[in-house]
């Protein structure tokens, strides 16, 4: 297939490089451009006063007026789950926290208990409906954890799930064992009794079907601590799962620094860090992916993404997407909240939602910017007048079409 006449080809790195600092808002881009695909990799791409002769192709398609970018990298989600929890966004509406949802059994135990009442195939299709709706939504790769099991059986079904959405989703997909989301009720008053259920028989198990890409802990307060999130992702480490984890949504609780010592792919939320947290994400390989609709969702404050673009890290974005905090995985609106909400450019926000995405589950050698060999997973838009136009077009959908692997879904 050749494109043709394509208005801005955005995201053209040629550096296959996680972007920090002020280089998160460089956006390589070829005005009035084509783009070749050949067996669903991009060939090649230039300004239209370079392009092959037309008649060496089966497929000619001109796009005059619109513009392509690469499809969005969501290195973030909780897309495997039972069921919505729309009740207890009417609670938070009427002042219930988040915590004390949790504390009476709401949050994620209660999805964990409507995840181990459906079965594998039940949960297969509905995890698989979101998958699809995400994608025609732009996004190209996907990371997904489980977390809503909390026991060995139940965890083993979501990660087989998972399993099952990569191969059949037609995008690169990551997996990541999230055991220590919350203490279920079982262990409510042994926790050591969980800890050792995580390490001594979950992981075995994963391992032994080859289940997960990496290991996410909880540490927050009142879920998993410091030294308990340390201990698990030890444990993980000796079956060669990388670290990620959630860190400082609701407290400034230790997770940064757990995550840098832990050498974590990513720590991920962000909302309550200080100064020291900023500093040292700036001076680590550690990839800080912010969730801003988990924070709009719940009405947090929003993840410092300036002062951290200035300290020099290297910051994503994620959708999160999950029943209880952010059921959503609209990365358009996420690159408008962004933008809005925590003053990232344009072309910060969306180099955060690709490339950088990609880097979080490492998946830079295949998607993620507009390369030589890369898939061709990509987003046509419609006719807009610039890149801006799409964060600040909020409430448009500014996307014409999809392409995975060469082929428009």
């Amino acid at each position: 297939m050749l494109l043709i006449n394509i208005k801005s080809l955005f995201g053209v790195h040629q550096k296959n490089e996680i972007l920090r600092g002020k280089d998160l808002g460089h956006f390589p881009t070829i005005q009035d451009a084509y783009l070749e695909i050949e067996n669903g990799l991009i060939k090649s791409f230039g300004p239209m006063s370079e392009c092959p002769k037309l008649s060496d192709y089966k497929k000619v398609e001109d796009v005059k007026g619109q513009s392509i970018l690469p499809a969005f990298c969501d290195s973030h989600t909780h897309i495997v789950f039972a069921q919505s929890r729309e009740e207890e966004f009417v609670d938070k509406i009427k002042g219930v926290s988040y915590a004390e949802i949790a504390a009476k059994g709401g949050g994620i135990l209660n999805s964990a208990e409507k995840l181990a009442n459906t079965s594998e195939d039940d949960l297969y299709e509905r995890a698989m409906v979101r998958v699809k709706e995400v994608i025609n939504l732009g996004t190209g790769a996907l990371e997904i954890k489980s977390g809503y099991g909390l026991s060995v059986e139940a965890e083993l079904k979501m990660l087989r799930v998972i399993k099952r959405i990569k191969e059949a989703a037609g995008i690169p997909v990551k997996a990541t064992f999230l055991g220590a989301h919350a203490f279920p009720k079982l262990y409510k008053e042994n926790k050591e009794g969980y800890v050792r259920l995580i390490i001594e028989e979950m992981l075995p198990a994963i391992a032994k079907e080859k289940l997960a890409d990496y290991i996410d802990v909880f540490c927050e307060q009142g879920f998993f601590d410091v030294a308990t999130s340390s201990k698990i992702l030890s444990a993980g480490a000796k079956y060669g799962l990388q670290a990620k984890i959630h860190a400082n949504q609701l407290h400034n609780s230790g997770g940064v620094q757990l995550g840098i010592e832990q050498n974590a792919l990513s720590v991920d939320h962000l909302e309550s860090i200080g100064a020291e947290e900023i500093q040292l994400l700036g001076k680590n390989n550690t990839i800080a992916t912010l969730l801003p609709s988990a924070a709009f969702f719940l009405r947090m404050n929003f993840p410092p993404a300036r002062e951290l673009i200035e300290a020099n890290a290297a910051v994503a974005l994620a959708t999160d997407y999950n029943p209880g905090s952010s059921p959503s995985g609209n990365i358009p609106l996420l690159i408008s909240m962004a933008c809005i909400q925590m003053k990232m450019t344009p072309e910060e926000a969306i180099n955060a939602a690709t490339l950088n995405g990609a880097f979080a589950m490492e998946v830079q050698e295949e998607v993620g910017s507009i390369k030589e060999g890369k898939l061709a997973n990509l987003i046509l838009t419609k006719e807009i007048p610039s890149l801006a136009y799409l964060p600040y077009a909020f409430g448009s959908n500014s996307i014409e079409k999809v392409m995975i692997k060469g082929q428009w879904m």
